[in-house]
C-alpha cells in the first residue's frame, strides 16, 4: 500500500504547479506592473496600493526563485533595484492576456444573469 501513495505523491499536474506559481494577491498585479514597463519597487508600491512592502518584497523573491522574474542590482548610492519579466514571464503575460479574455466572457455572462 505504501507504493500507491508514493506513486500518487509523485505526480505533478502543470495547471497547479503553474497555479501555485502565480498564487498570492499581488503577483499579477506585479507582473501586469513589470509587463507596463515598470521595473523597480517603489514604482509597484505606488501602481498597486495597498501592497505592503514587505509582502511586496516577499512576492518579488518568489516569482524570481521561480524564473518569472530576474532582478538587477546596481551598485550604486542610494542603491537600485529593477525587475525585468524573464522569457518564461513572457510566456505567463501571454497565458494571463487569455485568461483576461476568457474572464471578459464570465463577466458578461454574469451580467446576463443580473440583468
Amino acid at each position: 500500500m505504501k507504493n500507491k501513495i508514493q506513486i500518487i505523491d509523485d505526480k505533478v499536474c502543470p495547471l497547479e504547479f503553474a497555479v501555485n506559481s502565480i498564487s498570492g494577491k499581488w503577483k499579477i498585479p506585479i507582473i501586469w506592473q513589470i509587463n507596463e514597463g515598470k521595473k523597480r519597487p517603489s514604482e509597484f508600491l505606488k501602481g498597486i496600493g495597498k501592497v505592503d512592502r514587505r509582502v511586496l518584497n516577499q512576492h518579488l523573491k518568489e516569482m524570481e526563485e521561480s524564473g518569472i522574474l530576474t532582478k538587477t542590482s546596481y551598485p550604486e548610492v542610494p542603491p537600485r533595484v529593477e525587475y525585468s519579466l524573464t522569457p518564461l514571464g513572457d510566456e505567463l503575460v501571454k497565458a494571463l492576456w487569455l485568461l483576461n479574455d476568457w474572464g471578459k466572457l464570465l463577466i458578461e455572462k454574469n451580467n446576463e444573469l443580473w440583468v
